[in-house]
């Protein structure tokens, strides 16, 4: 099963990590990353639009960028299903009752675990 989000021809946010850097990143050090724009974003959500907009695209970019990644087939449900929920909290949430506050608690585990390994 092969999910094919980015488009080859998109301008993308993180130019170097799509170029390649984001495959040579463990999967614990590209969930802390994406932890790290949503936490981004639940900081600026009420105070700055723009800077919250441009944190949840470039959370979105690094999902798709880690979906596409082929080492993570096996987890490929679980991935595809953070995203989901991410676009679920970011229009209100209802749907599946998760939060911008929800999922940094979540990716916060896994940039913690990416720091122990180092």
């Amino acid at each position: 099963m092969e999910i094919k989000i980015v488009e080859k021809s998109k301008n993308y946010i993180h130019k170097e990590l799509a170029a390649g850097k984001w495959q040579q990143l463990s999967l614990m050090e590209q969930m802390g990353n994406i932890g790290s724009e949503v936490s981004r974003a639940l900081n600026w959500r009420d105070k700055n639009q723009e800077s919250y907009n441009n944190a949840i695209d470039r959370a979105l970019e690094l999902l798709d960028l880690t979906i596409n990644d082929s080492r993570w087939k096996n987890r490929l449900k679980e991935i595809a299903r953070v995203r989901e929920l991410l676009c679920g909290a970011i229009s209100g949430g209802k749907e599946y009752k998760t939060s911008l506050k929800d999922l940094d608690g979540y990716f916060f585990h896994f940039a913690l675990a990416a720091r122990v390994k180092r």
